[in-house]
């Protein structure tokens, strides 16, 4: 079965196509600029050479069709027809609580995902374009939602609601869901199959970290807690927002600096996190070159940023009590050698002994960077997102 994965934002539609009898990819790609004349469509089929095309993409339909043009291309091409997807797996950020799990487009769904767009503003209306644009152009395929949200809705009352009056709850849904839910999934999964022991049977913190970040406490294969909120914002220090502040700082900057409520969610969400302190950069090997190079602004950032996630770590060993494992992921946990060492030497208490040379060694496979006797094991395991979009998308097509 082939399966065709898409990730649409406001001006942009990534896509990757699955074999699922072997679980390959085919080809990826992106359309960026869409709702301009000079769009650009990016094509990379496997083995083959990346095609680029620039042409006018005024909406995602358009988009769509371009893709569907590249994909069966007779020379850069990588399925006959169209006719050989068999479903189309979406990326979608806001369930609310109506999605626990991955389910098939239908009416109700696209209505239920259109009334969530005041949770998910920014995101899930391009999703609802990608999905409408899939429908027209290929109108006998069946779809599929994966919701980044949906992993999170394990979390207890205890874990997911604020303590704020409980009538904001009951009217609004103002309430913790959690993001990078789909990385979380895939990865906790994964390090079980690493470590050889029950998903199950497990407690573990996974850390997606890259320009957004949050941690999770995955308590026997569930989510018991994770660090983003309400919206992506709460949570860890990340590359421009600011993650957890004390809530008077709104009205009290806006009162001192008589800045507008859009102003000041655009400061803590685009001008804050590594960028505002570092003064320098929002990404992280920027940062850590120029901390070496003795800039101590740079230096104050990171130090920032590892302290706040090891405090996660440490307050979800203590929500779980115990620890088992810690795994990093993403573009930060993935590659950063130096975030991995600051954040590991400093959690020995729990168990953690960081085995140095191993924590150097770069992979695209799962692997370990404490010693073989750490009480707890840390590992880091590359996300595949799209992957499992296409095994749920294949699963439930398939049932």
């Amino acid at each position: 079965m082939m399966i065709l994965v898409m990730n649409a934002g406001s001006s942009s539609l990534k896509y990757q196509v699955y074999n699922m009898l072997n679980e390959t990819v085919l080809a990826q790609g992106r359309v960026e600029r869409i709702g301009m004349d000079a769009s650009i469509l990016t094509h990379e089929p496997t083995g083959g050479t990346e095609v680029n095309q620039v042409s006018e993409i005024l909406d995602h339909n358009t988009a769509v069709r371009k893709v569907i043009d590249v994909l069966t291309h007779p020379e850069h091409g990588v399925i006959p027809s169209m006719d050989a997807i068999q479903a189309v797996g979406h990326r979608v950020v806001h369930g609310g609580e109506s999605f626990k799990a991955s389910t098939l487009v239908t009416e109700e769904v696209k209505k239920e995902i259109r009334r969530l767009f005041d949770l998910a503003p920014l995101h899930n209306p391009p999703a609802m374009m990608g999905i409408t644009a899939v429908e027209i152009n290929l109108p006998n395929i069946p779809q599929v939602v994966v919701f980044d949200t949906a992993f999170h809705q394990s979390m207890p009352q205890e874990t997911f609601l604020y303590p704020i009056p409980m009538v904001l709850y009951r009217r609004h849904k103002i309430r913790r869901y959690g993001f990078h839910g789909t990385s979380h999934d895939y990865v906790s999964k994964q390090a079980a199959k690493t470590l050889g022991r029950p998903l199950e049977s497990l407690k573990m913190v996974t850390c997606h970290i890259g320009n957004g970040a949050s941690c999770a406490a995955i308590l026997n294969g569930k989510t018991y807690d994770t660090s983003m909120g309400l919206t992506p914002l709460e949570g860890l220090m990340m590359g421009t927002r600011s993650g957890d502040i004390d809530p008077a700082i709104v009205p009290f900057t806006m009162n001192k600096e008589e800045l507008s409520l859009s102003e000041v969610n655009s400061m803590l969400n685009k001008h804050s996190g590594l960028q505002a302190i570092s003064g320098i950069s929002s990404d992280m090997r920027e940062i850590v070159e120029a901390m070496e190079g003795g800039d101590k602004q740079a230096k104050l950032a990171f130090d920032m940023y590892t302290y706040r996630l090891r405090k996660y770590i440490g307050a979800y060993a203590a929500g779980m009590n115990g620890l088992d494992a810690v795994v990093f992921t993403a573009g930060v946990g993935e590659n950063s050698v130096a975030v991995r060492r600051a954040v590991c030497e400093q959690l020995s208490f729990l168990g953690i002994e960081l085995d140095v040379e191993r924590n150097q060694i770069r992979s695209k496979e799962p692997r370990f960077i404490t010693k073989d006797g750490s009480r707890v094991q840390v590992l880091v395991v590359p996300t595949n997102e799209e992957l499992l979009i296409a095994r749920d998308t294949y699963q439930l097509v398939k049932a």
